[in-house]
C-alpha cells in the first residue's frame, strides 16, 4: 500500500504542475497545424496546393522545434510561409515554457520527497533478511551504522537531516544501508522503514530531542508489539515513562561511564578487557589504566557528572565539583563556583588531586580544563568528555588517560545488545565475587589466542547450525566445546575463537570450559577472527569433519570404506584362546 499511495502522490504531483504547460502545447499545435492545412498553398495544375492534416502536422513537428528541414511537399505560398514564421515563434515560446516547467517540476520540493520515499520503501521491501531500524544518524547512529556494516547486519536508518542522509550515500560501509530524510517518528515513515515486518530485530531511537525518541518508541510498540526497542534516554523522567512503554532497552552514556570509571578503579584488569574487546585501539591489556584513590576534581555537575559524583561516592573517595551555574545536592561534596581556570582549579586544590575529569558539553572548554592542569599538575590522573566525533583528533593528541565519548559508548553498548545480548551478563557475572576471581584467567586466554588480532562477536545457535552434532550424538559421539574448536586443517591446533557465554535451555554458564559435552539446544556466544569463524561454522554442518575432531581419524565414505574398516577392526581384535 505504501508504494501505490506514494505512486499517486508522484502522479498528483505531475499533473498538478505539468498541466498548464501540456495544454499550452496542445493549443499551439492545434491552432498551428489546422492554419496550415487551411490556408491555400501557390497555384499549380491541381489548383491551391492545400496541405492535408498528415503534411501539416509533418511540418509543425519539426518547425516548431526550429529544427527545419525545407518546404514540403512544395514550395509554400507566401501565406503560409506567413503563418510558418508566426507559428515558429509561437512554438518555440511554447516549448520554452513548457521546458521551463519541467525543469522547476524536477526540482519540486514535495515531488523529490516523494520519489525518496517511494525509493526507500522499495529498498526496504527488497530486503529478505532479518534487519534493523536506525532513527537518527548523527554521530551515535552512524558509529552503530559502521559498526553493523562491520558485523554484516542491515540496517535502515531514518533522519531528518537532509546532510546526514547525504552522507550515508557516501559512506563505504559493507552492507547497503537504504536511508530516508523524513521525521522517523511519524507511523508512515516507520512503516515505510518496515517496523511491521517480522524480520525487524529491533528499532534503535537515537536522535537528539528525548521527546522524539519517546514518540518514536510509542509509535514502534503500537505499530509491532513484539519489536525489540532500544532507546537512549539521560534523564530519570524519561526512563520512567519509557517503562511503561513495555520491554524497552535504555542507554545511558553517562551511566554506563560512570560504572566504567568505577570499574577502572576497583578491577582496572577488567576495564582494560572489556575496552579492548569492543575496539579501543589504545587499550594495553599488560598495562591497564589505574585511577589512583584519593581527592578528585570534577569540572562540570551536569548529567555526566552527577552520575560519576555519584560513582565516586560509592568508593568513599572524596570529590570537589567545580561548576558556575549548578549547586550539588549532596551537602557533602565541595564545591567551586565559577568556571573551571587556573583560579578555581587551586581553589579546589588542584596541586594535591590524584585525578580530575573534564565534563562539561563544551569541548575547547574540556581541552583547556586538561591544559591548565597539565600546567598545575602534570601527575593528575585526566578523564575527558569528548562531545563531538569530529574533534577525535585533538583530544587524542591531549593524551588523557580515559576519554568519554557519548556517542561512542552509547554505539558500543547498543551494538553489544544488537549483535551479543549474552555479553551483558558476562559483564555483571565478571563483576561478581566469583567472576572477579576469574578475570586473570580471562585475560591470559584472550592474550594467548589472539595474537595481535581483533575478534568480533557472533552468537551461534546449534538448533539451526549444529545439526552434524545431532547425527553424530545419535550414532553415539559425543561432540564437546574443544572438539569444535580444533582447527579442521589441523586438529592440534586451536582457532583464534574465545566462547564466552553458553546458554542452555534458560540457564547461563559463563567462560565455559573445554569439556562440556554440547546439545542442539545450546547457544553459544563467541569471540574471535573472522576466518576462524568461517571455519568454525563450516565444521559445524560437516558431520565428517567433527567425526574427525573429536578422534582424530577420517570418518569412512561409502559402502567400500565402511566394509574395509569394518573388516580392520575385526582383523584388530585379540584371537581367542
Amino acid at each position: 500500500m505504501a508504494a501505490t499511495s506514494e505512486l499517486d502522490r508522484v502522479s498528483a504531483i505531475i499533473l498538478r504542475n505539468m498541466r498548464t504547460p501540456f495544454l499550452v502545447l496542445l493549443a499551439t499545435y492545434a491552432i498551428g497545424i489546422t492554419g496550415m492545412a487551411l490556408i491555400p498553398g501557390e497555384e499549380g495544375a491541381e489548383g491551391h496546393g492545400r496541405m492535408n492534416l498528415y503534411h501539416a502536422f509533418y511540418f509543425f513537428t519539426y518547425s516548431a522545434t526550429t529544427t527545419g528541414f525545407g518546404e514540403i511537399p512544395r514550395a509554400f505560398s507566401d501565406a503560409q510561409r506567413l503563418w510558418a514564421t508566426i507559428c515558429l515563434y509561437i512554438g518555440v515560446i511554447a516549448w520554452l515554457y513548457a521546458i521551463g516547467s519541467f525543469i522547476r517540476l524536477i526540482q519540486h520540493p514535495e515531488l523529490l520527497t516523494a520519489l525518496a520515499e517511494r525509493r526507500f520503501a522499495r529498498s526496504v521491501q527488497r530486503i529478505s533478511h532479518p534487519f534493523f531500524i536506525i532513527c537518527g544518524f548523527g554521530d551515535t547512529g552512524s558509529l552503530l551504522a559502521r559498526g553493523l556494516s562491520e558485523n554484516y547486519c542491515t540496517a535502515v536508518v531514518i533522519d531528518s537531516d537532509t546532510e546526514r542522509i547525504k552522507a550515508l550515500g557516501l559512506r563505504d560501509y559493507r552492507i547497503s544501508m537504504p536511508g530516508l530524510c523524513a521525521d522517523a517518528s511519524v507511523p508512515k515513515h516507520l512503516i515505510d522503514a518496515g517496523v511491521t515486518r517480522t524480520d525487524c530485530r529491533a528499532v534503535v531511537t537515537l536522535t537528539p530531542s528525548e521527546d522524539t525518541n519517546l514518540k518514536i518508541a510509542v509509535m514502534a510498540r503500537t505499530l509491532n508489539p513484539s519489536v525489540r526497542i532500544v532507546c537512549r534516554s539521560t534523564t530519570q523522567q524519561n526512563r520512567e515513562y519509557l517503562e511503561t512503554v513495555g520491554e524497552v532497552t535504555i542507554v545511558d552514556p553517562y551511566e554506563i561511564f560512570a560504572r566504567q570509571l568505577r570499574t577502572a578503579i576497583c578491577t582496572p584488569l577488567l576495564y582494560a578487557w572489556e575496552d579492548w574487546l569492543v575496539g579501543a585501539l589504545s587499550t594495553d591489556l599488560e598495562k591497564p589504566p589505574v585511577p589512583p584513590l584519593g581527592k578528585w576534581i570534577l569540572c562540570g555537575y551536569g548529567r555526566m557528572g552527577k552520575a560519576i559524583s555519584s560513582a565516586l561516592k560509592e568508593r568513599d573517595i572524596e570529590t570537589v565539583v567545580v561548576d558556575p551555574d549548578q549547586v550539588p545536592t549532596d551537602s557533602e561534596l565541595h564545591r567551586v563556583m565559577g568556571r573551571a581556570g587556573t583560579s578555581t582549579l587551586r581553589e579546589a586544590g588542584i596541586e594535591d588531586a590524584v585525578g580530575i575529569v573534564a565534563g562539561t558539553d563544551c569541548d575547547e572548554d574540556n581541552l583547556g580544563i586538561l591544559l591548565s592542569t597539565r600546567k598545575l599538575n602534570p601527575l593528575v590522573f585526566s578523564v575527558v568528555r569528548q562531545n563531538h566525533h569530529e574533534n577525535e583528533l585533538a583530544f587524542s593528541g591531549a593524551r588523557a588517560n580515559l576519554i568519554m565519548q557519548p556517542s561512542l559508548i552509547t554505539a558500543r553498548r547498543i551494538l553489544l545488545a544488537l549483535t551479543a545480548p549474552l555479553f551483558l551478563d558476562l559483564r555483571i557475572y565478571l563483576r561478581s565475587i566469583e567472576g572477579r576471581a576469574r578475570i586473570g584467567e580471562v585475560v591470559d586466554r584472550t592474550e594467548r589466542i589472539f595474537t595481535g588480532r581483533r575478534p568480533r562477536f557472533w552468537t551461534l545457535s546449534l538448533a539451526s547450525a549444529g545439526t552434524a552434532i545431532v547425527s553424530l550424538q545419535r550414532r553415539g559421539v559425543p561432540i564437546t566445546l574443544g572438539d569444535v574448536l580444533r582447527s579442521p586443517v589441523d586438529r592440534t591446533r586451536r582457532l583464534e575463537v574465545l566462547p564466552l557465554v553458553l546458554q542452555r535451555r534458560g540457564t547461563s554458564i559463563m567462560l565455559p570450559d573445554d569439556g562440556l559435552e554440547l546439545t542442539d539446544t545450546d547457544t553459544i556466544l563467541f569471540c574471535g577472527t573472522v576466518p576462524a569463524g568461517r571455519m568454525l561454522a563450516s565444521s559445524l554442518q560437516n558431520s565428517y569433519t567433527l567425526y574427525y575432531l573429536h578422534t582424530g581419524h577420517e570418518e569412512p565414505r561409502g559402502y567400500f570404506a565402511f566394509w574395509l574398516a569394518k573388516q580392520r577392526r575385526a582383523g584388530d581384535r585379540p584371537a581367542r584362546s
